[in-house]
């Protein structure tokens, strides 16, 4: 690990924005706008099956969106489109504070932050980082990567008190006033040394559709695909309805929460680790096997009475959305290159995006439909179990 401390003392300036990339990320990521759900839904009388349509459709909405802008960072400077992303997530946030018993407006303001906020400044920064850095590639994104965690641990607490306090409106607006002292700290950040790598020619409309249709066509994307969405479609899931779950099972939802603990610390080690073993070992190597911990830890969620199964998962579940942020990325750089590796990202967290947004309905339809929890769990068990095995071909890729 001697490695890894040095280059972040080396580093630190440049790392540093792709953390603030994914730590600002956190306003448009589902775990932040959950906490409004509650206010909206009484503010717009909506069901929380109404809600959750919106949400889906928003977030699908948002994902097509992405395919269609996420290849400026190959050929526009970085500091512009960060600029762009960073106005367009603070507008969101203003317009849903004033939104008001307005659907359309709460129509655009979820399509904005989950564009922005999961799409874009997550996709600015694994691509900016996966682009710059060759040799360290893995350690700079993991660096990255714990914008999630520190987001995860701060937002919540702090946009709780606020609606708490005053009211979603309030913290909405507040939201959008953060990213805003970030767009005038961004005017004096030098990141033009960002550039030196970027394609100087602008695909046509015609050419990206060409290169997205042989990209889903090819070998490779069919092993890649899966494997790289199945923890965000799993875990977006299961902590979406986590609370009917532990009512089910009849555990303490108190010892549950705390928990999350376990969780936070596991995935802000492994984000580290993850990084570390990518230069080590190659991410192609890491991509064959980071599935397998959440994959094993569905099991005991599945078929143990105890809490103690709630724990395993938690544990396990944060080792590989740990290590998921470096080792995705990283793959696709090292399999794809580097050239357009914005255009060739921004497919693949369109369908990542797209998960999330199909994840916890399938999972209400199923909860509706009175299946039991051990099978919900289990079929999504078959999932994980699938992309492992499919993976494994990646070693025969050229």
């Amino acid at each position: 690990m001697k490695d890894f401390y040095h280059f972040l003392k080396q580093n630190t300036r440049n790392v540093s924005f792709g953390w603030v990339m994914t730590f600002l990320s956190s306003f448009g990521q589902t775990f932040l706008i959950s906490l409004y759900v509650p206010e909206i839904i009484k503010s717009f009388s909506l069901s929380e099956g109404s809600f959750g349509g919106i949400y889906a459709l928003c977030t699908m909405t948002s994902s097509v969106i992405m395919l269609t802008v996420g290849h400026t960072i190959d050929h526009k400077p970085v500091k512009k489109v960060t600029a762009l992303t960073i106005t367009g997530a603070a507008v969101s946030c203003f317009i849903l504070g004033v939104s008001q018993n307005h659907i359309p407006l709460l129509f655009l303001a979820l399509i904005g932050l989950r564009l922005t906020g999961q799409g874009l400044m997550t996709h600015i920064s694994m691509t900016v980082m996966s682009r710059y850095y060759t040799a360290d590639r893995g350690k700079a994104l993991s660096v990255s990567a714990l914008g999630f965690s520190v987001g995860e641990a701060i937002f919540p607490i702090i946009i709780s008190t606020l609606i708490l306090w005053y009211d979603y409106e309030i913290a909405a607006l507040v939201s959008g006033g953060i990213l805003l002292l970030y767009l005038i700290r961004l005017k004096f950040i030098k990141l033009s040394h960002f550039d030196v790598t970027l394609d100087d020619h602008k695909p046509s409309t015609l050419s990206l559709i060409k290169d997205y249709k042989n990209l889903i066509g090819e070998k490779k994307f069919l092993i890649m695909m899966p494997a790289s969405i199945s923890v965000a479609f799993v875990s977006t899931s299961i902590f979406f309805y986590q609370y009917v779950f532990v009512e089910h099972k009849g555990w303490s939802v108190s010892l549950y929460a705390s928990f999350f603990t376990a969780y936070a610390i596991t995935r802000f080690a492994m984000s580290i680790l993850g990084g570390y073993w990518v230069d080590k070992f190659t991410a192609r190597k890491m991509f064959r096997i980071y599935l397998l911990p959440m994959t094993l830890g569905m099991l005991p969620l599945a078929f143990m009475n105890s809490i103690l199964g709630a724990l395993i998962f938690l544990i396990l579940a944060g080792c590989s959305v740990g290590m998921s942020g470096a080792v995705t990325t990283a793959v696709i750089a090292e399999i794809y290159g580097v050239r357009k590796i914005g255009a060739i990202r921004s497919l693949f967290t369109m369908f990542m995006v797209l998960s999330t947004a199909l994840g916890p309905f399938l999972v209400g339809l199923m909860i509706d439909a009175k299946v039991e929890f051990s099978r919900i769990i289990l079929s999504m068990f078959a999932i994980m179990l699938f992309s492992l095995i499919n993976v494994q071909r990646i070693k025969k890729v050229p």
